[in-house]
């Protein structure tokens, strides 16, 4: 008696066995994630920017009060190259044309990364406020220096190279005038010193910070 012949195997469609079709196949794939990509980011980028200049809008307010200038303070900057800091993008405020205050931005290291401020100075050198663009403190103890959690960071409105004098820019562990927090004393160290440095810069480079902005075209 024989048997009945196993059944033949299907052949494999062409664009399935030639290593040319997979290539094929494997870049209009790429091509197709490419496009939906570009298309996301596309759809994305303009809410992005915009949330990005409203952050920058606010932040830029809470340094600089708004009585106190009538231009646009995100589209007024003045580039300055400083010995000691670098390149520095400085936003000025004006009134009627006059120079009225300053925003930059300095960094210095804190305990677990680098902590970003934000300084607003008035023309003769008084800060008009300062907060914490960003941080990696420790929460519950580094933390404090957002105003969100803490009142810390206002206590710098009115202070000045002068106020208090330079061997007094310091927390009052090290000799100084500025608070530290009760188990975190390198957080505010490093805010103060940074600080410090913002109004070093600001008075190495008052007369180019504080000339008039050129007049729009």
């Amino acid at each position: 008696m024989t048997g009945t012949p196993p059944p033949e195997k299907p052949q494999l469609p062409w664009f399935k066995a030639s290593p040319l079709a997979h290539g094929i196949m494997l870049a209009l794939f790429s091509l197709a994630t490419a496009v939906l990509l570009a298309i996301a980011n596309d759809s994305t980028s303009a809410p992005i920017a915009a949330r990005g200049a409203e952050d920058l809008a606010a932040s830029l307010e809470q340094v600089i009060p708004r009585d106190l200038h009538d231009n646009d303070l995100a589209a007024s900057l003045r580039p300055i190259t400083d010995a000691e800091e670098g390149a520095v993008s400085v936003y000025v405020a004006t009134k009627s044309g006059t120079v009225t205050g300053l925003a930059f931005e300095m960094s210095g290291p804190g305990y677990s990364g680098l902590i970003h401020v934000l300084l607003g100075i008035a023309p003769d050198g008084t800060l008009l406020g300062v907060r914490v663009l960003s941080h990696t403190e420790t929460p519950g103890l580094g933390d404090k220096i957002e105003v969100a959690k803490g009142d810390w960071i206002l206590g710098f409105a009115g202070k000045s190279l002068q106020d208090p004098s330079p061997e007094n820019w310091k927390v009052k562990r090290d000799g100084g005038v500025f608070d530290q927090f009760s188990g975190a004393t390198i957080t505010p160290r490093a805010v103060v010193k940074t600080i410090y440095r913002g109004l070093n810069f600001f008075d190495r480079n008052k007369a180019a910070l504080t000339a008039p902005l050129p007049a729009k075209s």
